[in-house]
């Protein structure tokens, strides 16, 4: 984040060592790169992990966003930051999407992201892989995004008492008022859900 020029809320300044481990075995190239516009919703997802302070320990959570309405479609909380909790965000995404289509799947180069179960999670759902360069945030920018509205908004440098705390108020976030509520300027003004039914609303008129 601070190679990238943004300021970090106090207490989430860095990556939390384990971010980068292990080698990064299964890189794919940057085919999204920084195309952050896109026609139709599941056409690009892009994911990420962040951490939650708590008084227990960290909380980590993954989601995943829809490029064309910023709508987080998936997501996953956990005490562990591993392949596995990307790959719960990935399949409440796949679940409660149920794209008809290949979909984009944008990551940046993290050992979750670059393990062989990840990888072959992406082929067998029809998903197609893309990735970061090493180490550059901006390639990634959406999901960064969405995880500084989450800090500045909801958690305001404040430190849960309890990781459940922390889930079910990140899940308020998220569920009750990011997705349906929160005006997002990329998606005219509205709120990814609408934005969505609007977008679905005018195409259905128009066959």
């Amino acid at each position: 984040m601070r190679s990238c020029g943004w300021r970090a809320q106090i207490g989430y300044g860095r990556r939390r060592p384990g971010s980068y481990g292990g080698a990064a075995h299964n890189v794919v190239a940057n085919i999204l790169d920084r195309q952050f516009n896109v026609a139709a919703p599941n056409l690009v997802w892009v994911t990420d992990i962040t951490y939650i302070r708590t008084h227990e320990g960290w909380l980590y959570l993954a989601v995943v966003v829809d490029l064309f309405s910023r709508q987080v479609v998936g997501w996953s909380m956990d005490s562990r930051m591993n392949k596995d909790l990307v790959l719960q965000a990935l399949l409440a995404a796949v679940w409660r999407r149920k794209p008809k289509q290949p979909v984009m799947v944008h990551s940046d180069q993290g050992s979750q992201f670059t393990s062989y179960e990840y990888g072959a999670f992406l082929a067998n759902h029809n998903l197609q892989p893309s990735m970061s360069r090493r180490g550059n945030c901006h390639d990634n920018a959406v999901a960064e995004s969405f995880f500084q509205l989450l800090k500045r908004e909801r958690i305001k440098r404040n430190i849960y008492k309890t990781r459940e705390h922390a889930r079910q108020d990140i899940f308020d976030y998220i569920e009750m008022f990011y997705n349906p509520v929160r005006r997002h300027s990329h998606a005219a003004n509205l709120s990814p859900v609408n934005y969505e039914q609007q977008y679905f609303s005018e195409t259905t008129n128009c066959l």
